[in-house]
Formats: structure tokens, sequence, C-alpha cells
């Protein structure tokens, strides 16, 4: 521990393998959490829900917007386009999505805005209800979320976007 401790305290100098030793160990964390055992198929519904189009805005270089898409095309009918915005921040500041509520994709439908990880079972249910509200959030990117690795850890909060409702929370999963 003492040595572990010390390795990771004391600037150590930086040279070819240790680059490519921290560049490998943070590219199979950040590679786990999008797509070691990607719980997509627990997510999936019987009946795909009808979306005229639907626009993803993803961040660049993140692999579980990829995924979320991917889980959007096998759950959803209509055209999904998908682009990747020089500057993500000012496509959610456009579409009014809380920074508290962001995540690192927006998905833009015809009435509404859905930001993260939110699942199609919870896109259906904006839709039919047609509620008075800009979207629906799923702040972050919690595990176990359509095209996210993991396990899902106890129940969602997904949150309404509009306004002076931002943040009142719309349903649970």
């Amino acid at each position: 521990w003492e040595l572990l401790l010390y390795r990771l305290i004391m600037p150590q100098p930086w040279n070819r393998r240790r680059v490519l030793q921290h560049s490998g160990t943070i590219g199979i964390l950040g590679l786990t959490g999008c797509l070691g055992g990607s719980s997509t198929n627990s997510w999936d519904i019987d009946d795909p829900v009808a979306v005229a189009s639907a626009q993803q805005f993803n961040s660049p270089g993140c692999s579980c917007c990829e995924q979320y898409a991917s889980y959007l095309r096998e759950n959803i009918t209509g055209d999904l386009s998908e682009t990747v915005p020089d500057d993500i921040q000012a496509v959610k500041q456009e579409y009014g999505i809380p920074e508290d509520l962001q995540s690192c994709h927006t998905l833009v439908l015809t009435d509404y805005v859905v930001e993260g990880h939110v699942p199609v079972e919870v896109i259906a249910r904006l839709l039919d209800e047609n509620p008075p509200i800009d979207g629906v959030a799923l702040p972050g990117m919690p595990s176990g979320t359509p095209g996210m690795g993991g396990e899902k850890d106890g129940s969602l909060s997904i949150y309404a976007i509009d306004g002076d409702k931002a943040g009142a929370e719309y349903t649970e999963v």
C-alpha cells in the first residue's frame, strides 16, 4: 500500500510506457461504463413507438450515445439521424435543458426534447399523454439504462423539462 500511495502522490516522469499504461487503463474504464454488460435488451419493448422523425445530438467521442441510438432504432419506427455538433452545450442551451438535468446526448422529436438515456417506454408515454412540457430528462449516465452497461441500481427518476417546471419529476422507472 505504501508503494502504491507513493506512486500516486509523487510525480513520476512521463515516458512512452507510462503514457500507454495510463491510456489503456483510462480507455478500459471508459468503455466499461458504456459497453460493459449492456443492459439494452432489458429495456426493449414489444411494440415499436411511432415517431415521425428524431434527431439525436451526440457528445464527441462518446460511445454510449451510439449505443443509445442503436437501442432507439430497435424500438421506434420513423427516421432517426445522429449528429455530433462542435458545441454540444450550445444544443442543450438551444433546447432549454437545465444544467442539472443534462446528459451526454440530446434527442429532438417533433414536439419534445429527450435528454439522456431515457427508456423508450417513457418516450411512448410522453407521446401518448402529450403533456404541456418541453420534454423529459434522465440526468447523467446511470448504470443499467438503455445504451449504458452495468446493472440498474434501484429506481430512476425521469424529470420534466419546461421553464418554471424544470426539475419536477415526470415519472419513475
